[in-house]
């Protein structure tokens, strides 16, 4: 099974020079069927609150960044919902929130924090959203991994790795930040690279072994996640067996549009982030029946930037 790559082409509605609008989007995304349903990825969306200390980030652009980064997913936001045929399920690969405004676990319970807004802006989805964890949803080693476990349990009720099954496709939500690499007490402790740990290998490699359609969520583009873990065990020779079934790999956390190919066994894309740009979200087209996936939006990519073309027509 490999992915279906074709893609939607603007083709008549370009030519008449016409934007993609949720009416072009009708005509060209097939009616849900029992096998047959569309997804959307959202990536990096860095929320904060009013503890956020402004002019703390990177350059001028992050500084700029990051203080729209609730407008830029409420646009993105609306665009997803307004979507027919509908927009079934929303999955989010990591940095679901900027930072943690205090290493106090009741801090998060007495005030109202960064992870609250997060989780209402979720909730006005009209579809379920499925969180993974990014490098700024941890602060290793000033706050523990298990501390920002129970916080995304108790706030945001997501756990650090999960699996959705959903229409005959498999959707796994990898944790690269699991692994010794993210561990403070381990001699591999190394937080610019990610890693897995044997634990989450192992329930990785029992749900792929089942080979159904698959797309694989990761935080960490695979260049800077380990290959191997445990002697020649390990993701990057895993995703190689199973390549068969894995649609596609999708990471974040560079905020650019990105396309490894096949470098790493399945295709390997790293999505663009909504902190930078509104319109940096993928939408998919799913048919487990033909086992085929379709990126809807493909073409409307700047591929190396953080932007894509606009959705919303204007007037």
């Amino acid at each position: 099974m490999k992915i279906d790559r074709r893609t939607f082409a603007l083709g008549s509605a370009a030519a008449m020079g016409t934007l993609w609008t949720p009416s072009v989007w009708s005509q060209v995304a097939q009616a849900a069927s029992p096998s047959r349903f569309h997804f959307a990825v959202v990536s990096d969306t860095h929320i904060i609150d009013e503890f956020y200390k402004k002019g703390t980030e990177n350059g001028v652009e992050d500084n700029q960044s990051i203080l729209l980064t609730t407008e830029r997913l409420v646009s993105a936001r609306s665009l997803i919902n307004s979507l027919k045929p509908k927009i079934e399920q929303v999955f989010l690969p990591g940095d679901c929130f900027h930072n943690y405004p205090s290493a106090e676990y009741d801090f998060y319970f007495k005030n109202r924090t960064r992870i609250d807004i997060a989780k209402e802006l979720f909730d006005g989805f009209e579809m379920p959203v499925h969180l993974g964890f990014g490098n700024h949803d941890y602060d290793v080693p000033r706050v523990s991994r298990e501390m920002s476990h129970q916080l995304f349990a108790e706030k945001l009720k997501a756990k650090p790795y999960s699996c959705v099954d959903y229409k005959g496709f498999r959707f796994i939500h990898l944790n690269n930040f699991m692994g010794a690499t993210w561990d403070k007490n381990s001699g591999e402790f190394n937080k610019g690279l990610g890693s897995l740990g044997e634990e989450q290998l192992n329930w990785a490699e029992a749900l792929l072994q089942e080979r159904k359609p698959t797309v694989v969520f990761i935080h960490f583009p695979l260049w800077i996640v380990n290959a191997t873990e445990v002697k020649d065990y390990g993701l990057h020779p895993m995703l190689r067996k199973y390549s068969d079934s894995i649609q596609m790999v999708i990471a974040g956390h560079w905020h650019k549009w990105l396309d490894f190919a096949h470098t790493y066994g399945p295709q390997h894309i790293v999505t663009a982030a909504t902190r930078y740009d509104a319109n940096a979200y993928m939408l998919f087209e799913a048919d487990s029946q033909k086992q085929t996936l379709r990126w809807m939006n493909k073409d409307l990519v700047e591929w190396s930037t953080h932007y894509s073309k606009p959705y919303v027509a204007k007037g």
